[in-house]
């Protein structure tokens, strides 16, 4: 056979087809998780979002799995929870090993790998792990010289306190461990991090209080879903908008508080109207 420019081409544009092909006719998210009987939602070992009971090995507690359980059962279908990391958690979503994940923030980077509703799934806080007998309600009460305040170095922490609360014996640590350590060893004060790692600090440790100091700092954390699949993006959007109106995503939140074993009174609220 004679190899021309025209004969590439159209070999080009026929692979091109064939490559194409699976995925365009591939269904949609719902009439695939209908069809398959179950919804997979990603989980990772993080109290009070994900939490695997070590004696069945079953994942029993978390606002993602009673989210995700919610979710299957207005698809009328099972929940089937897949097993992910962080890390790969959205290259999972790609390869279409899970359906959804929850408690991922919808940084620029991200949106361009997956897509995320436009209603957020809970707002998180700025907040510090202070020693119970510290006063502190809002940020000015830690800018003194004598309270030190732990901050993971270079970190959004680290720039925040250090604008609001300047006159502090402002502590810098490698990371977040060792900050809290400081915190534990009774080298500082309090330590500042958005609140979910502070909850599993306080529970670990056993004493100081969780304080949001005013005027708080929030932001939205927010769910990963397949790119391109607007009819499901869509779907998770209005989900995740009741449940938040509601108030039954912090009912969901503070039960899984509970099940962590803290009382969900001593801990920030996941809606932003109940950060006073």
């Amino acid at each position: 056979m004679k190899i021309t420019r025209r004969s590439t081409l159209a070999g080009l544009t026929a692979g091109t087809a064939l490559l194409s092909l699976p995925f365009a006719a591939r269904a949609g998210t719902l009439e695939e998780t209908k069809k398959r009987g179950t919804f997979r939602v990603g989980v990772t070992q993080a109290p009070p979002w994900f939490s695997k009971d070590p004696k069945t090995g079953e994942w029993t507690s978390g606002l993602g799995i009673s989210m995700g359980k919610a979710m299957a059962e207005k698809l009328g279908v099972k929940m089937e929870t897949v097993e992910v990391s962080w890390g790969n958690a959205i290259a999972a979503l790609q390869s279409d090993k899970i359906d959804i994940m929850f408690t991922l923030d919808a940084t620029a980077e991200r949106k361009q790998a997956v897509d995320f509703p436009e209603a957020p799934l809970l707002w998180y806080s700025l907040a510090i792990l202070a020693r119970d007998d510290l006063a502190v309600t809002a940020w000015e009460d830690l800018n003194k010289p004598a309270v030190r305040i732990a901050v993971p170095q270079a970190s959004s922490m680290d720039r925040f306190v250090s604008e609001h609360a300047a006159k502090a014996d402002i502590q810098r640590y490698p990371d977040n461990a060792a900050a809290i350590a400081a915190f534990q060893s009774a080298r500082a004060d309090a330590v500042c991090l958005f609140h979910p790692p502070l909850l599993a600090a306080r529970q670990r440790l056993g004493k100081g209080k969780i304080v949001v100091p005013t005027p708080a700092q929030s932001q939205a954390s927010s769910t990963a879903l397949r790119k391109g699949d607007t009819e499901f993006v869509a779907w998770v959007d209005a989900r995740l908008a009741e449940y938040y109106k509601s108030g039954q995503t912090q009912k969901w939140y503070e039960a899984a508080l509970t099940d962590f074993g803290l009382d969900p009174k001593l801990a920030p609220p996941i809606m932003k109207e109940m950060i006073k």
